[in-house]
């Protein structure tokens, strides 16, 4: 009898045991499938705020990109925001860049210093980074690339903190008409208060910077860079060099590679 419960005791031990093997194995992979699920999860997600959102516009989609949106305009992709790029110059060069860090500095013009003094267009104008309690009642909204901005004789707002905050123009962005003092820069292409302007069937799209394009005048905000041995004023992604033309001072859009 004793024997019998000897051997009684010891199978259920022995089935014991078995069941807290079984029972430790599925909890190991559960957690193993568990934290294969976060990593996948954690890669996905990096890889989703890394990779390119396609957004739609008047102009067609594109992707997101450096902190911009892509948009095709009438003479190439250019960029929604601060960091718009320079677009690639009509014609080839006919000077050598001027090279320096490892960087090549094209232009048309002979690079002639002259001091670089803001200049302000007349009393409905706002420098980028100005607040604004109130907009005139001319003020219309303009939509582009899921944004709103309110726009108002050239100048560009957005709400922020009960207030308006000058905002560079949007690249894309489309108006019906060229504010007052805007200048003819080239073919259909126009500037004013350092946004370049495109006429289209709509009207005047906002458009990044050409290379070559030649201003006589550029808003505050610039930052004047030294270069080497030459000083370019620089606002965000665009650097401008300063020339000469018929012995007036003038700008020049710099393409850098």
């Amino acid at each position: 009898m004793a024997s019998v419960l000897r051997g009684s005791t010891g199978t259920r031990w022995s089935l014991v045991r078995r069941l807290t093997s079984v029972l430790l194995l599925g909890t190991s992979l559960v957690a193993g499938s568990t934290t294969s699920a976060m990593a996948r999860d954690g890669r996905a997600a990096a890889a989703g705020r890394g990779s390119a959102r396609a957004v739609r516009t008047p102009a067609g989609g594109a992707g997101a990109v450096h902190r911009g949106r892509a948009v095709s305009t009438p003479r190439g992709t250019a960029y929604v925001g601060r960091t718009a790029v320079v677009r690639t110059g009509p014609r080839p060069y006919t000077r050598a860049p001027y090279a320096y860090g490892g960087r090549r500095y094209y232009a048309y013009n002979p690079y002639v210093y002259h001091r670089y003094a803001p200049y302000y267009w007349g009393p409905a104008f706002h420098p980028v980074g100005a607040f604004v309690a109130a907009l005139a009642a001319t003020a219309v909204i303009v939509s582009v690339a899921n944004h709103q901005y309110r726009y108002d004789q050239g100048v560009w707002y957005v709400p922020s903190g009960g207030q308006y905050k000058v905002v560079p123009a949007p690249v894309g962005a489309t108006v019906p008409s060229l504010p007052p003092g805007a200048v003819a820069v080239g073919g259909d292409q126009y500037f004013y208060a350092g946004a370049f302007y495109q006429r289209t069937s709509r009207g005047y799209t906002v458009v990044a910077p050409q290379a070559g394009m030649v201003v006589d005048r550029l808003p505050p905000g610039g930052e004047e860079v030294t270069v080497g041995e030459q000083r370019y004023v620089r606002f965000g992604a665009t650097y401008y060099q300063p020339i000469e033309q018929n012995g007036q001072p003038r700008y020049e859009v710099v393409e850098v590679k």
